[in-house]
């Protein structure tokens, strides 16, 4: 299992939600350590540090281009996270698993969803790209928002309304939510994902 670096915020109680907050490339476990908190007080949250070196900037999986993935790599850094979340839910007893992740974040929580669909209850995914067909699983019961830029650079819009589709034609709740920016994360898809975690 790998060992991930992580940034812990004790929950209110033993049964507070678990909150994983997954940065993207080039952030650390700080980036939404603090938001996490806003977005979900009183959860126990857990930032891990991706330990991928792109140039410096951390990511948690290896790719060869922009959109281009490791597959191998990917299918292996998912097997360790999905060890990981598991071992920090057995250290308590949360009422639910929460995710969220943004960008490289977005992709390792959404990879980590795909084979294993029952570990999250709830996934907030910011500009994610995932370039290929997920598998077929079962998200029964499972809520999952999407946020995004239109016209964002790095995450197609037709990528992005694709794995939405996905997520909602294997049985989770879906929503996504459109900015009409880019790649940056905006005031209003944090608010949408604020209202979302709220109604859990």
């Amino acid at each position: 299992m790998a060992d991930y670096h992580y940034r812990e915020g004790k929950g209110a109680d033993a049964a507070a939600p678990l909150f994983l907050v997954f940065h993207g490339t080039g952030g650390d476990e700080n980036q939404f350590f603090d938001l996490a908190g806003e977005l979900l007080p009183g959860a126990r949250i857990i930032a891990p540090r991706g330990d991928v070196s792109e140039g410096g900037a951390l990511r948690y999986f290896r790719r060869t281009g922009e959109g281009v993935y490791d597959m191998d790599d990917l299918a292996l850094r998912t097997q360790q996270m999905i060890a990981f979340v598991k071992a920090r839910q057995a250290e308590g007893a949360p009422r639910q698993v929460i995710g969220l992740g943004y960008s490289n974040g977005a992709n390792i929580l959404a990879s980590v969803q795909f084979a294993a669909p029952t570990l999250f209850d709830a996934t907030v995914l910011m500009h994610p790209l995932i370039p290929f067909a997920p598998p077929r699983a079962d998200f029964a019961g499972r809520r999952v928002l999407i946020t995004a830029g239109q016209r964002d650079p790095i995450g197609p819009a037709a990528m992005t309304q694709a794995l939405s589709d996905y997520f909602a034609g294997n049985g989770a709740s879906a929503s996504l939510f459109w900015h009409p920016g880019g790649h940056e994360l905006r005031p209003e898809e944090l608010r949408e994902a604020q209202a979302f975690l709220a109604r859990g």
